[in-house]
């Protein structure tokens, strides 16, 4: 008997999801009322093949700065797909404390917003900025084993 229950339950569930390719298709639009328009024309639990008449039309390939410049700021556009970005930070390096900005080779500029701190002595080290889970960006330095959440400024 649960198993039946379960087995109703997911089959409920399935068929109250929106079509993905149709909500990845509306996100992409730049202008708020056509992509209003667009989510409008999804039809909820239809099948993932629905017929072409039920779709909205694909829009236009938004004509994006590459993922890698605009790694980081996510927050102000729609989600990229790149995990990390690799650079150096030039010159001296004396590490880091709450709120500071670092400044990589690669002209960005991330603000440590946690916390933590260190005391480094490096010369152009190699850095990584990787995402972490809900949202955050780790900086993380060849040859050490902290790495600062920071958030993208410039």
């Amino acid at each position: 008997m649960r198993v039946l229950s379960l087995l109703l339950l997911l089959a409920a569930a399935t068929s109250a999801l929106a079509d993905d390719a149709g909500i990845q298709r509306c996100r992409a639009i730049k202008d708020a009322a056509a992509r209003l328009a667009c989510y409008d024309a999804i039809v909820v639990g239809a099948p993932a093949a629905a017929p072409a008449a039920a779709r909205a039309p694909a829009p236009a390939a938004p004509a994006a700065a590459p993922a890698k410049e605009q790694f980081g700021f996510e927050h102000k556009q729609e989600i990229l797909k790149v995990e990390a970005i690799e650079s150096t930070i030039p010159g001296r390096f004396e590490g880091w404390r709450a709120n500071e900005n670092i400044r990589l080779a690669n002209g960005q500029v991330w603000q440590v917003v946690d916390d933590s701190r260190a005391s480094l002595w490096m010369e152009n080290p190699n850095v990584r900025v990787r995402r972490g889970a809900l949202g955050a960006f780790y900086l993380e330095i060849a040859g050490t084993n902290r790495s600062p959440r920071v958030r993208r400024l410039q």
